[in-house]
């Protein structure tokens, strides 16, 4: 049942996170307001796919390549998608902070999960 779980909570992040990337610029969700500060985005975009990299760690646990390729494929993905947007911004700073805050929650999870008992066989 807990898979199940988990399995629902990383498409939700995953349907919000390309709702708010793919969503025309006036209808984008905005954090603060209007006029944030750079780095506000920057931590922004880390944490949001550092939570899909935790929950795609969680449900593929010990499986840390396969996690981090499903977080790096979606952060180009999206970055790519935005593309094909008239209004689309996309950059290549974009995909490096996406990816290193997702590879980063993969981490923290994989060793999250490293010091929980494991369940016997």
């Amino acid at each position: 049942m807990r898979r199940n779980h988990l399995l629902a909570a990383a498409g939700v992040c995953s349907a919000l996170i390309a709702y708010a990337v793919l969503a025309r610029l006036a209808g984008r969700p905005v954090l603060v307001g209007h006029a944030v500060a750079y780095w506000v985005i920057v931590i922004e975009r880390i944490s949001v796919y550092g939570l899909l990299g935790v929950l795609f760690s969680f449900l593929l646990p010990g499986r840390t390549a396969v996690a981090c390729s499903l977080v790096i494929s979606v952060a180009i993905g999206l970055e790519l998608a935005q593309l094909l947007i008239p209004d689309g911004v996309h950059a290549f700073t974009d995909v490096l902070q996406k990816t290193a805050g997702g590879i980063m929650g993969v981490l923290v999870a994989q060793t999250i999960l490293s010091f929980l008992p494991r369940p016997p066989a």
